[in-house]
């Protein structure tokens, strides 16, 4: 059994106990372990129902069949049900950066883009 003081200490929660939506955003981590907590991120809570983003529908199948244990985890890590349910939705995609092909500047492949590029520019140098 753990001391109060060092689970608080982990959860780096806000220091307002008032504060619901933070304490169980930060409990998240702790409840659903390492591995779990990797793949998925903790976004809100609305009415009860913590909103969990997750890497993909597979996460998604997966962690709804474990929802259950997780919201037993998540009642014990914070002390009270304030949690009633866990909705579990996968991630808008990301796009990644990416590297310009050409170092050129001027050369738009878009035709219509390209002359109003020309265009702007003819305009600011006149």
């Amino acid at each position: 059994m753990q001391r109060a003081g060092q689970l608080i200490g982990k959860l780096k929660m806000s220091r307002d106990p008032a504060d619901a939506e933070a304490r169980a955003l930060a409990a998240w981590k702790v409840a659903a372990g390492k591995k779990i907590a990797e793949h998925t991120r903790a976004t809100a809570v609305v009415r009860g129902s913590l909103i969990v983003e997750v890497e993909d529908v597979v996460w998604q199948r997966q962690l709804n069949t474990l929802r259950h244990f997780l919201l037993r985890n998540l009642t014990g890590v914070l002390g009270e049900a304030m949690i009633t349910d866990i909705d579990f939705r996968p991630m808008p995609a990301r796009r990644r950066p990416q590297k310009a092909t050409t170092a050129r500047p001027g050369q738009i492949e878009d035709p219509v883009l390209d002359l109003l590029y020309r265009q702007s520019r003819n305009r600011n140098t006149a």
